[in-house]
């Protein structure tokens, strides 16, 4: 490997690929070398915005040995074969989430990349934050005693402002509204972070039943949902999802047999944590805690350190595996109006 770490950037489809494109470029031991995108016309255009070479075969990106590491903001759809592909050909991965449609296809993906070796990263950044990190230990500490319900909720207004289109200041993000190329809408888009927490805190899943709808009309696809998880250790997991969302809270709790801790129920962390546990140290009553865990390094950050230093990542392909899996669940269950049981 060069001193630099030199990364393809594999389509610029989704909307945070742009975003990924500038924390590449501010890092001084990384360097973008090359764009390749299923658009030939898109990745052109981002090519020379970045003054970068386009290349319209992705093979061709792959059999490079001047590139060492790919960045993947493909459709959701294009995700199993590019992931496969870069994999095998020995590439390090950062892809953006979730990271296949189908339990499948992540399983596929899941024994490419284990098989090759290389350090992957599936971009969750939730994990990361200082608020989720602090729930984390208060869970690790049994402060809760056992949990029995989790409730989470994500939302924003992109379908009732028509965030996704092919238009000009889109993008070519139309494929969000795509249910083939996309897997799903709000619950697959915007879900994720909030499914793959809810995977996180409550392990693994034992059956679920979800319903959906389209409210906006804006596109032909789900824009809100609710799914109720119960996971095989009785915790039940409320989960709540919307694209027409134009104000209001954003909560997650999660409610213990030994107390109870809420995260944004108002501006802000605004956490707010009540435990019988703590009262023999002499605290009573609800506590809103100031001094929170610091926030880890971004998920890009983690995975080229990782990379370049050796450094731990905390977020894994199977995390990425174990979110797909419950998303899936999710959505067969809304498309069949039956509950799916999970293996």
């Amino acid at each position: 490997m060069s001193s630099k770490l030199r990364i393809a950037l594999l389509s610029f489809a989704h909307v945070h690929a742009a975003g990924y494109a500038e924390a590449v470029a501010q890092r001084s031991d990384a360097e973008a070398v090359v764009v390749w995108d299923e658009d030939p016309g898109r990745g052109r255009a981002e090519a020379d915005r970045r003054g970068l070479p386009f290349e319209e075969s992705l093979d061709a990106v792959l059999a490079n040995r001047a590139v060492d590491a790919v960045v993947v903001n493909a459709a959701t759809n294009l995700h199993t074969e590019t992931l496969i592909k870069s994999a095998r050909a020995g590439k390090h991965i950062f892809t953006e989430k979730a990271l296949t449609i189908s339990t499948a296809d992540a399983s596929a993906v899941r024994d490419a990349v284990n098989e090759a070796g290389i350090r992957f990263m599936i971009s969750l950044p939730s994990r990361t934050r200082p608020e989720i990190l602090f729930a984390r230990q208060i869970l690790d500490q049994g402060l809760l005693g056992t949990i029995t319900e989790m409730r989470a909720r994500i939302a924003h207004m992109a379908a009732l402002d028509r965030w996704f289109g092919s238009g000009e200041g889109h993008g070519g993000n139309a494929w969000f509204g795509d249910v083939d190329a996309a897997g799903g809408g709000a619950f697959f888009d915007l879900g994720c972070h909030r499914v793959d927490i809810m995977r996180w805190f409550l392990g693994e899943p034992e059956s679920v039943v979800a319903r959906m709808n389209n409210v906006s009309g804006a596109y032909d696809i789900d824009d809100n949902m609710v799914a109720v998880v119960e996971f095989k250790n009785k915790a039940l997991g409320i989960l709540d999802v919307s694209w027409v969302h134009r104000s209001g809270p954003n909560p997650l709790e999660l409610y213990g047999t030994e107390g109870f801790l809420s995260i944004g129920l108002g501006p802000g962390p605004n956490i707010w944590l009540e435990s019988q546990r703590l009262e023999a140290a002499g605290i009573r009553g609800a506590i809103a805690p100031s001094n929170l865990p610091p926030a880890l390094p971004t998920p890009m950050d983690q995975w080229i350190g990782a990379i370049k230093d050796g450094t731990p990542m905390t977020i894994t392909i199977d995390d990425g595996w174990n979110l797909t899996q419950l998303m899936d669940g999710c959505y067969r269950a809304a498309r069949t109006g039956s509950a799916v049981r999970f293996p």
